[in-house]
C-alpha cells in the first residue's frame, strides 16, 4: 500500500504551503481555508469535521493530486 503524504493530522497551512496543487481539491470540498486564520491551526480532520466531509475521502483526494 503507498504511503500517503498528507494526512488528517496535518496543519492545513502546512499542507497548501507545500502542496499548492491541493487548492482546487479544498474547493471542491467546499472549503475556504486558503486565506481564513484557522488554516494556521487546524487540521485537516478538524476542518473536514467542521463541513461535515468524510475525512478519508478529503485526504484520499488530496493526496491524489500531488501524486498525480
Amino acid at each position: 500500500m503507498k504511503e500517503e503524504k498528507i494526512t488528517e493530522k496535518m496543519n492545513i497551512r502546512e499542507v497548501i504551503d507545500k502542496y499548492p496543487e491541493t487548492i482546487p481539491v479544498f474547493a471542491k470540498y467546499n472549503m475556504g481555508c486558503i486565506g481564513c486564520i484557522a488554516a494556521s491551526f487546524e487540521t485537516i480532520g478538524d476542518i473536514a469535521a467542521v463541513h461535515g466531509t468524510d475525512v478519508r475521502s478529503f485526504v484520499k483526494d488530496l493526496n491524489a493530486v500531488i501524486t498525480n
